[in-house]
């Protein structure tokens, strides 16, 4: 195996597939990455057990590839990564040199690496299941980010700590919940599909990380993985078994009271009194009239009372106490300038939701107080 490479090219695919190399694997094959270095290109891929990344780098005029010799090789991920960049070279040349000991260099700089043999690595199936469907990269990315924060670090309930994806007609509704919040966001598709699986939040998060294109992502599935497809690079992650709670009905759609608010401010309230904790949570009170917000947040120490003026407030005064953090996390994720807060009592769900976006919900539970 012998090539030469741009040195950036390489160490953002190394990058890459890293995210699926695990050091903690009881398999130590799965510490390295596997080189296939082939006619036009080269094959990187990694894999965890649970998630799999696999890239493709071709001979084009970014990558200035030049293939001498064909081959494969398992390299330590860490090592490769750290040797590349510490080389301060345009473009880098990798190869094998003697069985499985690997010469990478640059310039002046010459590293050596022991490889192992790729027939010690596990077969990864990458084959693209029948079932597809696309999304723009943005609209996935949202999907990540305004709903993997609200899922369980639990192992409890395994289900939890993943992201579901329901889809029934063209209607794609995406939810988590670690069972005191729920985030939820709706997508409309451009055809009908009917599936109902549960992705590890982990995994999500990764995708997102490496979505690196504004073209449209395609995402395959079947009962057991679902292999998301980004330009050159394949991700690919297991499915969590289990059925997912039944959610819709602790969604209430009626309320007694409303408040609109502007987002930044209550923001800005709840991040000022984040560092007063009560027995280890971040409790806050939020008292609301016609003309005024109290947000209280306090210790045996330390009281900390924010005013803040609402846009609107429909209702009889409301005390209502909550997890500040919660609260927050569910403010941010809507990217909005105005939020709506509906209410039914001081011990019932609360929906949180931007003015401007109908399809993005998010749930709290209150906390009962005696004070």
């Amino acid at each position: 195996m012998y090539f030469k490479i741009n040195k950036k090219t390489f160490l953002d695919n190394i990058n890459i597939v890293s995210r699926a190399v695990s050091m903690n694997s009881p398999l130590p094959v799965l510490h390295n990455i596997k080189l296939s270095v082939k006619d036009n290109y080269i094959q990187m891929t990694a894999s965890d057990g649970d998630i799999s990344i696999q890239t493709s780098i071709f001979s084009d005029v970014e990558s200035n590839l030049t293939i001498f010799e064909e081959g494969d090789i398992l390299l330590d991920g860490k090592y490769l990564s750290d040797m590349i960049r510490k080389i301060d070279a345009e473009i880098v040349e990798v190869e094998t040199i003697d069985g499985c000991l690997t010469n990478i260099r640059g310039l002046q700089v010459n590293f050596e690496l022991n490889g192992i043999k790729p027939e010690n690595y596990p077969v990864i199936d990458f084959s693209q299941p029948a079932e597809s469907f696309e999304l723009e990269a943005d609209v996935l990315k949202n999907i990540i980010y305004q709903t993997c924060f609200a899922t369980s670090e639990k192992e409890l309930r395994p289900v939890l700590t993943g992201v579901n994806f329901n889809c029934n007609g063209n209607v794609l509704t995406c939810i988590a919940t670690d069972s005191y919040r729920l985030a939820q966001k709706r997508i409309i598709l451009d055809r009908n599909l009917d599936f109902n699986i549960t992705i590890p939040a982990k995994s999500l998060q990764d995708v997102s990380r490496i979505i690196n294109t504004d073209n449209d992502i395609t995402i395959s599935l079947s009962d057991k993985k679902v292999l998301f497809i980004i330009n050159n690079i394949l991700v690919q992650t297991r499915l969590i078994d289990g059925i997912y709670p039944e959610t819709s009905r602790l969604i209430p759609t009626e309320f007694n009271y409303e408040l609109l608010v502007d987002a930044r401010d209550l923001l800005n309230a709840l991040d000022r009194a984040s560092f007063i904790k009560n027995e280890g949570i971040y409790l806050v009170r939020m008292e609301m009239e016609e003309d005024e917000i109290v947000i209280t947040s306090r210790s045996s120490d330390v009281v900390s009372v924010e005013r803040v003026t609402p846009i609107e407030y429909i209702g009889n005064p409301l005390s209502i106490s909550f997890k500040g953090n919660y609260v927050y996390d569910a403010i941010r994720v809507l990217n909005a300038f105005q939020v709506k807060i509906s209410f039914n009592g001081n011990m019932k769900p609360f929906i949180l939701k931007s003015v401007d976006d109908e399809n993005v919900l998010q749930l709290v539970l209150p906390i009962k107080t005696y004070n």
